[in-house]
């Protein structure tokens, strides 16, 4: 239960020795590295910009070279494969990865342009497509639509937004232009378009020219000199050979499947060059020698100094930091560690903060198993966990989610033996569905149970009773801060008095049940309390503030109820899960005793469970983890503490192994 105490470092290190350094401090991950404002006389930063442009298009590159895989060939995976860690390599290896870079990224750049060309001709096909619509109508023209005028006569093709038949088209070009002498042959014709061929004296042209004008027509678009059905011929030649060149494009794109886990590995390779050349653009250098500034816990020292000395003829030197502006860095036991994620989603502690991960690994594992609340569902949990962490070997961030839900399982097996659920009522169900007997799940267990329907009182009152000391805890650690910053006022007054009173109040609640003798002393110790409230909530106010400040603090009291009573949770969702899971048993065994039916029996009871874990696990740990930030964050944690980022390499499917001779 620590935040480990930091310390500044700075190396300075000669420039031959750099590369050698950074990677070794990469690999190491001990280093938080920060940038340096200002440079020392004689020193100055060296600009990397454009060798890091060129390592970060490659990452990008080989990023949409997977996805264009992916799209065309998907890889095959198991649906466990996401609880698989990176792919462990020997140091050697980089080295030939970083050999074969430059024939890979040929490989990803010609996947890239193979999609292009797909893209390209599909958008090909979509312009044929419509050229194709838009010469239906002109199919059984024998002239081309760009036909010329002769010596005499003046042609006109194109069409009319309107509908036209002979008698009617000849009525609007008479009354558009009288004089006019023309002859016209209408190609198609349907609501809303008319296409025609329109003849007339080479010396109307002109006449012809406004006369169709006046009625709305336009001529197509297009340079061909074939005639429409010759174009249209063209044009679907054209669009099988862009479909023969787009399959022949995908095939090629899948041939290069086998070449996957090099770009994975070579993007990982570029995607590493490019976090070290962003360091070397933030150092200091001389003509000779570079400067290393940053964080690292006081307990890694000797491990740098170590590494520093073998890799590099090089100066280390360690400080004290400003607590304030240090980043933080959580060290926790076994059982606690998976629960600093949950933290750091929330926010790294502060200078000011105690480090709260063990508080919340407890009651985390605690809610969650009241919560789902099923001995079976809680097996499993702890089955399939351990079973991925030693099949997969998983990275360090999926091994501690998957202990995680390993303890919550233990927690969840745990509340199922006292809530007397296995899969429910799975145990009484199937039995009294093969003997025909009546028995129930307490019968079964041979120790005292809770039933959350029957005994839904009892429980909610239990739920109320852990809310409580959960925000005592919290309100506990409070306490504790302000005493460690001596604070003794707030510590005193504004927690420890609120303290006593939700003590106080529970003294009461109990002596209802109890005995006369809780409820004088339970009333006695809130009525005291309420009164130092009164006397002490408004003492850094002046003149009548200090009695109004005190009486309005009173009000507060309204919180902590709505705070307890969010607690009811803990019985609502183990009461849901429970009952769903009842639900599935009775519907898996309506189908009768005949092979039909429990083949059925089987089906509807794998699936049913399946969805009540899904839902009721999701629901418990999104309510778990509200009742840890809102109700016991609230009454002691600040948060906006720096997370410790360590100089690492920063891979996505490639692990380097550990040197052992280190």
């Amino acid at each position: 239960m620590a935040k480990l105490k930091m310390k500044s470092v700075r190396i300075i290190a000669l420039r031959q020795d750099r590369k050698r350094l950074l990677e070794h401090l990469q690999d190491s991950g001990l280093v938080q590295i920060e940038k340096t404002e200002t440079c020392r006389k004689g020193f100055g930063k060296i600009d990397m910009t454009s060798q890091i442009q060129i390592f970060e298009r490659n990452v990008t590159l080989s990023e949409n070279a997977l996805k264009i895989l992916d799209s065309n060939s998907p890889e095959k995976k198991s649906m466990l494969s996401a609880f698989c860690g990176r792919r462990e390599i020997d140091p050697d290896e980089i080295g030939v990865i970083a050999s074969n870079a430059g024939e890979v990224i040929d490989v990803c750049n010609r996947i890239c342009e193979l999609n292009k060309q797909i893209a390209d001709n599909a958008a090909e096909r979509i312009r044929i497509k419509t050229a194709l619509a838009q010469l239906e109508p002109w199919k059984n023209l024998d002239i081309p639509l760009n036909a010329k005028d002769t010596k005499t006569t003046a042609v006109f093709i194109g069409s009319i937004q309107k509908e036209y038949n002979e008698v009617s088209l000849s009525e609007a070009l008479a009354e558009a232009s009288p004089k006019l002498e023309f002859d016209f042959e209408i190609q198609f014709a349907n609501e809303g378009l008319t296409c025609i061929v329109l003849f007339a004296p080479i010396a109307q042209k002109e006449l012809a020219e406004n006369a169709l004008r006046d009625i709305g027509f336009a001529k197509p678009v297009t340079n061909s000199s074939l005639t429409p059905l010759a174009e249209s011929k063209k044009l679907v030649e054209r669009s099988h050979k862009l479909e023969d060149d787009t399959e022949n494009a995908k095939k090629e794109i899948i041939s290069f499947s086998d070449r996957r886990k090099d770009i994975k590995d070579t993007q990982d390779y570029f995607r590493i060059r490019a976090d070290k050349y962003s360091v070397i653009g933030e150092l200091q250098h001389s003509r000779n020698v570079f400067v290393i500034s940053g964080y690292i816990p006081e307990e890694d020292c000797e491990k740098l100094e170590r590494l520093c000395e073998r890799v590099s003829v090089c100066y280390v030197e360690f400080g004290e930091v400003d607590e304030e502006k240090a980043p933080v860095k959580l060290k926790n036991s076994r059982f606690a560690a998976p629960a600093e994620s949950i933290v750091n989603m929330y926010s790294p502690p502060s200078h000011d903060d105690i480090d709260p991960t063990p508080l919340l690994a407890f009651f985390f594992y605690f809610f969650f198993g009241m919560m789902f609340s099923d001995a079976g569902y809680g097996l499993l949990m702890v089955i399939g966990t351990g079973l991925a962490i030693k099949l997969f070997k998983p990275d360090k961030e999926m091994r501690n989610t998957l202990k995680l839900f390993q303890y919550c399982g233990v927690s969840t097996f745990f509340w199922g033996l006292v809530f007397a659920s296995f899969f429910g009522d799975a145990p009484a169900t199937l039995y009294n569905y093969f003997t025909g007997a009546d028995i129930t799940m307490k019968q079964i267990f041979p120790w005292p149970t809770i039933d959350p329907q029957k005994d839904a009182l009892m429980l909610m009152i239990i739920s109320i009773a852990f809310g409580l000391v959960h925000i005592l805890v919290g309100m506990g650690c409070k306490f504790y801060v302000c005493l460690r910053q001596k604070d003794y006022g707030g510590a005193f007054f504004d927690t420890g008095l609120w303290m006593l009173m939700l003590i106080g109040f529970a003294v009461l609640a109990a002596g209802m049940a109890f005995g006369q003798t809780l409820v004088y002393v339970g009333a006695g110790i809130a009525i005291f309390c309420a009164i130092g409230l009164v006397l002490t909530q408004g003492r850094n106010k002046k003149g009548f503030g200090k009695v109004i400040g005190g009486l309005a603090s009173l009000y507060d009291i309204t919180g902590y109820i709505s705070d307890l009573l969010s607690y009811s949770r803990l019985l609502a969702l183990g009461l849901t899960t429970g009952v769903m899971a009842q639900v599935f048993n009775m519907l898996s065994t309506m189908f009768g005793k005949s092979w039909f039916g429990i083949i059925l029996l089987i089906i509807v009871f794998i699936i049913g469970h399946a969805i009540n874990i899904g839902l009721n696990a999701l629901g418990s740990y999104v309510h778990t983890m509200r009742l840890q930030y809102v109700e016991m964050f609230g009454k002691f944690y600040e948060g906006g503490g720096k997370q410790f980022k360590p100089f690492k390499l920063n891979s996505k499917y490639i692990k380097i192994q550990e040197d052992k001779s280190k």
